[in-house]
């Protein structure tokens, strides 16, 4: 399956995109679940806001990267980021990190936070549909029906990774897994 990103609506979209004012409403919107409230709290207290510059919209991949306990795979840093598709309908997905995404997630949860700031919907999504294939780098939710205009969105949680090694006892299956814990989540804007 080829994974397109997102190629949004280019006639009325905003130019820019107020970071602060973003991230104070999808923490509002975040209210009432813990796991989302403290994954917009470590965000906010990141500093990584006021580094951003002003994106203009549409933006694909989201403009902060995550930052996880594994990185990249060779100790805690950037880690992957959020990326919105276009794929049978709006999606929001997630691409990185060491090796490629395990198509088994059992003991993973990775979610997306987002909020529609032109017609105020908001949702906590799931991120569970991946294919085992190489050409499949990310791992997304199902089609949203967020509404026309900018989303704002902030992707959490913990993804597995896995790459080939030599087949063994410890590896019987010639993959080493490893699970990834997103410490500041991915923060961007998207125009759908």
């Amino acid at each position: 399956m080829f994974v397109a990103p997102f190629a949004g609506h280019a006639a009325a979209q905003p130019a820019t995109v107020d970071w602060t004012a973003a991230a104070q409403q999808l923490r509002a919107a975040a209210a009432g679940n813990p796991a989302a409230e403290q994954a917009m709290d470590r965000l906010i207290a990141s500093g990584q806001l006021g580094r951003a510059e002003q994106v203009a919209l549409p933006a694909q991949p989201f403009q902060i990267p995550a930052q996880s306990d594994i990185g990249r795979g060779a100790g805690p840093g950037v880690y992957g980021s959020g990326i919105a598709l276009g794929m049978d309908g709006f999606r929001l997905g997630f691409f990185g990190g060491p090796g490629t995404i395990s198509p088994n997630q059992g003991g993973a949860k990775l979610e997306v936070l987002w909020i529609n700031l032109a017609n105020g919907r908001s949702g906590t999504e799931l991120h569970y549909e991946h294919n085992d294939v190489p050409v499949d780098t990310t791992i997304r939710t199902r089609a949203l029906d967020t509404g026309a205009g900018p989303v704002v969105a902030a992707v959490y949680g913990s993804l597995w990774h896995r790459w080939s090694v030599p087949v063994s006892e410890e590896h019987p299956d010639g993959f080493a897994y490893r699970l990834g814990t997103i410490s500041v989540p991915s923060f961007g804007a998207v125009y759908n």
